[in-house]
């Protein structure tokens, strides 16, 4: 009587370790986009709670500050969209951050947020 062998084989094992190892890779070079982009989040909120004076000189300052600070440099702090909304104002950030993959392939992120400073709190965005 023959008996069935059962489980992968070792090509099977290798994709599989491959594939896995890759997609790992992938979730590697993105983190730092992430962390990046909650920093961005963080600076907004924090110079839309303080208000900063309420115009957009002021809180285009804060928010250059902030960047320093946290060290962001997938976007500058005057690209910025600030836009007045009731008594206050609402900062969208919008952008687009890339990480090198494999060769000349690269993972691509867009990033979009929207803020409300305090005069504008029940407007708010995203």
């Amino acid at each position: 009587m023959r008996s069935r062998q059962r489980g992968a084989t070792f090509l099977g094992m290798v994709t599989i370790i491959a594939i896995l190892g890759l997609g790992l890779y992938g979730v590697i070079r993105v983190v730092p986009l992430y962390m990046e982009y909650m920093a961005v989040v963080r600076a907004m909120e924090q110079t839309a709670k303080e208000d900063a004076g309420g115009t957009p000189q002021t809180l285009r300052q804060a928010l250059g500050r902030r960047w320093m600070v946290e060290d962001i440099t997938s976007i500058d702090s005057k690209e910025i969209e600030i836009k007045r909304v009731g008594n206050g104002y609402t900062m969208r950030a919008w952008y687009r951050a890339e990480a090198p993959f494999i060769s000349n392939i690269s993972l691509v992120v867009d990033f979009d947020k929207t803020v409300t400073t305090n005069g504008a709190a029940s407007l708010a965005g995203t």
